[in-house]
């Protein structure tokens, strides 16, 4: 598992310099790009039309828009369609991966949900991640409420990406969907004879004891992107 904080993102000053000196470079798309470039590297996600309208001070989003339609025309960036964080930066040298964003995960009491086969399937937003976030898997990611797994460097408000998966050896931090109080949560997962012993990572907090039949694991936690 890894943490990401701070300056993971990084980019090729040069060459992207040069590229945004052209003649008739508006000084809008010369700012809405530099912060775009800034909130990845910060970030490790794409920012949202809003958030790049409130960062450079624009009138409307659809000023905003405007400038990505030149920009993605210029082949400055690349936006997927129907996303929400949908930017893509081209010429970086690194390629970015969609992940969705399914939900709110508790890093303490476990929290209900509706069932093991829906709580996750409809994502609430989508995530540009580079591929070197995500290890190449396929993973989704979830937001963290709580501060159980706090010494393990996931803190509340942290979003952890997850690898879909219905086994996890001891020790390993894991979604466990928790099938007699249909409630999930997050912990490591220790098998102790007959019962199944989920461990937070905090020392004020008590472990969860369960039957092994009543434990289904959802997913194994393989990074975690730091709440700044």
């Amino acid at each position: 598992m890894y943490v990401i904080s701070g300056t993971f993102v990084r980019r090729t000053e040069v060459l992207w310099r040069e590229k945004m000196r052209k003649v008739g470079e508006s000084d809008t798309r010369q700012r809405i790009f530099n912060f775009i470039r800034e909130f990845m590297r910060e970030q490790n996600y794409a920012p949202t039309v809003r958030e790049i309208q409130r960062g450079c001070n624009i009138s409307s989003t659809a000023v905003v828009q405007h400038h990505l339609k030149v920009l993605q025309r210029q082949g400055y960036i690349h936006r997927e369609p129907e996303l929400a964080r949908n930017i893509q930066l081209l010429g970086g040298g690194r390629r970015f991966v969609s992940v969705p964003l399914l939900g709110v995960i508790a890093a303490g009491e476990p929290i209900p949900v509706p069932s093991s086969d829906t709580w996750f399937t409809a994502a609430l937003d989508t995530l540009e991640l580079t591929e070197e976030l995500t290890g190449g898997k396929e993973v989704y990611a979830l937001k963290v409420k709580g501060l159980s797994m706090i010494d393990a460097l996931v803190d509340d408000g942290d979003t952890v990406l997850v690898q879909p998966s219905n086994s996890a050896e001891d020790g390993e931090m894991v979604v466990v969907w928790l099938k007699r109080e249909q409630e999930v949560t997050l912990k490591r997962i220790y098998r102790e004879l007959e019962r199944v012993r989920l461990q937070p990572a905090n020392r004020q907090m008590q472990p969860i004891y369960c039957e092994p039949e009543n434990v289904e694991i959802q997913g194994k936690v393989v990074g975690v992107i730091r709440k700044l």
